[in-house]
């Protein structure tokens, strides 16, 4: 489908800084429909099924960070990738945690990867000049999040993929929260 809906969190590094607006005022300019919004405070629960660990992500992200290390002449402190998955799921964990989210289900054409590049790399210091994180991100790499045992943090986080996106609503949003009404752009989709 064309259109389709994403989940947007806006992190408590972005909460505290004052940047809702300004994030929300870009995706409401490149066309989209704010379906639901809230602020919430994740419970353990809610942020354990978020951050879910499957076992290719973890196989994947495994060899992408043993390649980091590589790279650098470094020696990987993980032994298996259910290991570094079980802490990178924790430090996710704990920084969701930290302070109330804002919680966004956003619909429009194409929404999971368009607002997948709105928001910029993973990696903020990757991140490009016009994307969220390249714009209002602080300095932040993943050496320096791995050097202080710590999560990167990165302002906001965007489903990456339509079907994605499915999963991570449902543990968001109840259906009575996300809402129906038309807006002017509408009729082009």
């Amino acid at each position: 489908m064309v259109v389709e809906q994403t989940l947007v969190l806006l992190k408590h590094d972005s909460v505290q800084r004052g940047l809702i607006g300004k994030v929300l005022t870009r995706f409401e300019d490149a066309g989209f429909k704010i379906k639901g919004i809230k602020m919430v405070w994740a419970s353990e629960d809610l942020a354990k099924k978020h951050y879910a660990i499957d076992e290719i992500w973890a196989n994947q992200l495994f060899e992408k960070t043993k390649a980091g290390y590589e790279k650098e002449g470094k020696k990987m402190p993980y032994k298996t990738p259910n290991e570094l998955a079980n802490t990178i799921q924790d430090w996710n964990m704990k920084f969701l945690r930290e302070g109330p989210v804002v919680a966004i289900v956003l619909e429009g054409p194409h929404a999971a990867e368009i607002v997948r590049k709105m928001v910029g790399s993973t990696e903020p210091r990757q991140s490009a000049p016009g994307t969220i994180r390249g714009d209002f991100a602080i300095v932040e790499s993943y050496a320096l999040a791995d050097t202080k045992k710590r999560v990167m943090r990165n302002l906001i986080h965007a489903s990456d993929s339509a079907v994605n996106a499915q999963r991570e609503i449902k543990l968001w949003f109840d259906n009575q929260e996300l809402h129906a009404y038309t807006k002017e752009l509408d009729r082009h989709f």
